[in-house]
């Protein structure tokens, strides 16, 4: 797993992250849309915690990424 990881380069995991975390655009990003929901307690339907992980998902990779290249 740490083979795959090591391959995966910046210049592509970085603007993914950003792109994933940010989409759609308009008119509120879903990841912040989740998390705001995440924040009020009103996140409890599968459909959003699936869409706020999935979005999500290329950030988590990048930190594991950036951790592991600091070790």
């Amino acid at each position: 797993m740490w083979s795959l990881l090591d391959k995966i380069s910046y210049r592509v995991i970085i603007p993914l992250a950003i792109l994933m975390f940010l989409a759609p655009f308009r008119p509120m990003p879903h990841a912040l849309e989740k998390l705001n929901m995440l924040l009020n307690g009103t996140l409890s339907r599968p459909i959003d915690i699936f869409d706020l992980f999935f979005h999500l998902i290329p950030a988590f990779i990048l930190l594991l990424k950036g951790i592991r290249s600091f070790r």
